[in-house]
């Protein structure tokens, strides 16, 4: 089947025949005729099967038939991607597709100054590519509006899950028009990516061209285990006896990028690094040296190699393996792609086993093992275990949102709940004690002031001064009972059987004072 077979415009088919494809790939003969049908797509596709062209050629050509120009900042396609990487190479994308028709597009992400892009966004674009937080700021500041928009594509959407953005995901949906075109790519089909589904796709068309987390048949992958400080100069020897020309490195952290950057510097092979610390500026320079094979090395972690493209890349070398398993197929899915064959190698050492275990786990086969002479390792590398077939990942029970009237009944029962906890703590105790009992013929004592009921061991006892009420005893001990009485009405005395109304005339019956209600509903 040829792209003219799929129903493209020719000029379409003109721009990707110069980029050298002459047959579509399996993902893209499923999700162009369907999106030119104008259905939603719900498409599983893992990263190299050339799922960027089967969403924007379609796009394309629908634009161009229609023949419709954007109004000021107003956006006709959105194309939303977790990277920023992944959001220029879409972009690249778009513009080299299109480079026969009269359509505009464009691409916004942060760590650059957002003033340029407002600029550019005045006159309106046709397609614009974005990731979620930017794209944000920009509406923010009125500089992209969507009353226009006629198709919306999240791209990677397992990624910007992972990613936590989630919460920017629903905001920019709750902004477009209802009445639009929806395509939802993503490498697996999960119960969260279902979920999010059902907020974005409306009775989509399903695609699936591979097995979840598999690896591309056109990718020849195998490892070499090593010392862990042995690791950099086997990827020196490897790189200088194997004379690739291009080597995509993958660590695990930011700073063991720059040190294994600056040791091949130094053994003469030009590499540079980009991580998250780097600017926007410098991680787009060093790809650009990359693509056009002015460095020899590129050393990247995980997030910030999201999106990277680079056709006929010969070999991605696992310098540490990764501790999510399923980063592995993302990793060396950047070689072998577009039916180019590529080539993937790890560096394994001994306390890198379990990653290897359930990475093998997750591509359900076990990743050949090879030796370098002179590096053969001091701790062993344990023999790969048995693997064990995937179990199906059970949906998550959906949370039953309480209504508003269930959420009011709560807050009542609380509130009374809270009152009667309160009412029992002042009431005044029932005294168990006859000696406590009140006196048949108390006399009345003159207002706020405690009766004068004592025994005659607290009349011996007791001073006449009003200092001596307050000071506390000799032996270090808790203060007399004088003092203990003049706490203010209502407070709880650490001392059993007090009574919290202690200032209550004795010749009445006290009664509990009001607790205001107004305290329990704040809390609530």
């Amino acid at each position: 089947m040829s792209f003219s077979a799929l129903g493209l415009l020719p000029e379409l088919v003109q721009a990707v025949t110069e980029q050298g494809y002459q047959t579509p790939s399996p993902i893209q003969a499923k999700a162009i005729p369907a999106i030119l049908t104008g259905r939603d797509i719900m498409a599983a596709a893992q990263t190299g099967t050339g799922k960027t062209a089967g969403f924007t050629l379609p796009i394309l050509h629908q634009l161009a038939s229609n023949k419709s120009r954007s109004s000021a900042n107003q956006v006709k396609v959105l194309v939303l991607t977790p990277t920023r990487e992944l959001a220029a190479q879409v972009a690249d994308n778009l513009s080299r597709y299109s480079q026969h028709l009269n359509i505009r597009s464009d691409v916004v992400f942060g760590g650059v100054k957002i003033n340029p892009q407002m600029m550019r966004l005045r006159a309106g674009v046709e397609v614009l590519t974005a990731t979620p937080g930017r794209l944000l700021d920009l509406y923010q500041q009125n500089a992209v509006k969507f009353d226009e928009l006629e198709a919306v594509v999240l791209d990677e959407a397992d990624r910007m899950l992972d990613m936590g953005f989630i919460r920017d995901i629903k905001k920019i949906l709750a902004l477009l028009p209802k009445q639009r075109q929806s395509l939802l790519f993503s490498a697996t089909f999960s119960p969260e990516i279902r979920d999010l589904a059902k907020t974005l796709v409306k009775q989509p068309v399903e695609i699936s061209v591979a097995q979840e987390n598999t690896t591309a048949a056109t990718i020849e992958h195998w490892l070499v285990a090593v010392d862990k400080k042995k690791k950099p100069a086997l990827l020196d020897k490897l790189i200088t006896e194997q004379q690739w020309s291009q080597v995509l490195v993958f660590t695990r952290t930011k700073h063991g990028a720059n040190r294994l950057t600056r040791y091949l510097d130094g053994q003469g092979h030009k590499a540079l690094a980009i991580h998250g610390n780097k600017s926007q500026g410098a991680r787009t320079k060093a790809l650009a040296q990359f693509k056009d094979k002015t460095i020899q090395v590129l050393v990247a972690t995980d997030i910030a190699a999201r999106g990277i493209d680079i056709s006929q890349l010969p070999v991605v070398v696992n310098f540490e393996l990764p501790n999510v398993q399923e980063d592995y197929v993302h990793r060396i899915g950047r070689t072998g792609r577009a039916g180019v064959d590529g080539e993937a190698i790890s560096l394994v050492a001994a306390d890198e086993y379990k990653q290897l275990v359930d990475i093998e786990h997750v591509i359900q086969q076990h990743i050949p093992r090879k030796e370098v002479d002179g590096f053969k390792p001091a701790n062993p590398l344990d023999e790969s275990r048995p693997i064990r077939p995937l179990k199906k990942k059970k949906p998550k029970k959906p949370k039953i949102a309480k209504t508003p009237e269930a959420n009011h009944k709560s807050n009542v029962k609380t509130g009374k709940q809270a009152q009667s906890n309160t009412s029992e703590v002042r009431k005044e105790p029932k005294s168990q004690n006859k000696s406590d009992a009140k006196p048949k013929h108390a006399h009345k004592p003159s207002k706020g002031r405690k009766p004068n009921v004592k025994s005659a061991d607290d009349k011996h006892k007791s001073g006449s001064s009003k200092n001596a009420e307050t000071r506390p005893n000799k032996k270090g001990g808790k203060p007399n009972s004088a003092s203990s009485s003049k706490q203010p009405s209502g407070s709880r005395s650490g001392t059993k059987g007090n009574n919290p109304y202690a200032n209550s005339p004795q010749g009445k019956k006290s009664k509990p004072r009001k607790v205001n209600d107004s305290n329990n509903s704040s809390s609530n």
